[in-house]
């Protein structure tokens, strides 16, 4: 049984979501307090996912995420009716996995719920990339190791510095970072691929900070030195 924690406060819909999900093995607690979810996720290590809109009583759910982040890496799914792109962005650029505009389909919730649970969950074999690179690659379990350390990384990240990786040097234009990702949108701005490659960026500047890894290429995208 896949455990998920849900903060919203539309409880009909929300009954909606955990009835549905049912159906595939997921149990979901709702509540409509983020300062409770907060607390909850605190208490109960056993949560696997947390599913939170933006737009809540108390506090916003863009000011949550940073909360959250202070206390769990959990992967979430933020399900929101506020399809504003920048609004995606601070939600990408404060640690959420991935972005769910409503109305949307619980088919679809359920699909994407169980993709990052696949990429965290499911061992695989360790892969190299290259003889001197310092990047391991676990291909089937999604996982990007970096000088041994394991990385936290959501799907649109993992996308990224893959394809980075991949071109062993070669510089990648932003459009192409869209194109080759399922995990992001078609229809994003450029701008939330220069969001994502300073989260990248960050996070490997916290195991190696003696060099920038990721270089931009002015007027064209990025390349891995």
């Amino acid at each position: 049984m896949i455990k998920v924690l849900m903060i919203e406060d539309d409880l009909e819909l929300a009954q909606i979501i955990t009835d549905y999900l049912a159906a595939f093995d997921i149990e979901v607690t709702n509540t409509d307090s983020p300062y409770n979810g907060l607390s909850m996720l605190s208490i109960n290590k056993e949560f696997q996912l947390l599913i939170l809109d933006l737009t809540l009583p108390e506090i916003d759910g863009l000011e949550l995420l940073p909360k959250i982040r202070e206390k769990s890496q959990i992967p979430i799914i933020i399900s929101s009716a506020r399809d504003d792109i920048l609004d995606k962005v601070m939600g990408l650029e404060r640690g959420a996995d991935d972005y769910l505009p409503k109305p949307y389909n619980p088919r679809e919730l359920q699909a994407r719920i169980k993709t990052i649970l696949k990429r965290i969950d499911k061992p695989a074999e360790v892969k190299k990339i290259g003889n001197s690179s310092p990047f391991i690659v676990k291909e089937d379990d999604m996982q990007i190791y970096f000088k041994d350390i394991p990385l936290t990384l959501t799907l649109a990240e993992y996308d990224i510095l893959k394809l980075l990786i991949r071109r062993n040097g070669g510089v990648i234009a932003r459009e192409d970072f869209i194109y080759a990702s399922d995990s992001i949108e078609d229809d994003s701005s450029l701008k939330n691929i220069d969001v994502i490659i300073s989260r990248i960026r960050s996070k490997l500047s916290k195991i190696d900070a003696t060099k920038t890894y990721i270089k931009s290429v002015r007027g064209i995208g990025y390349q891995l030195i």
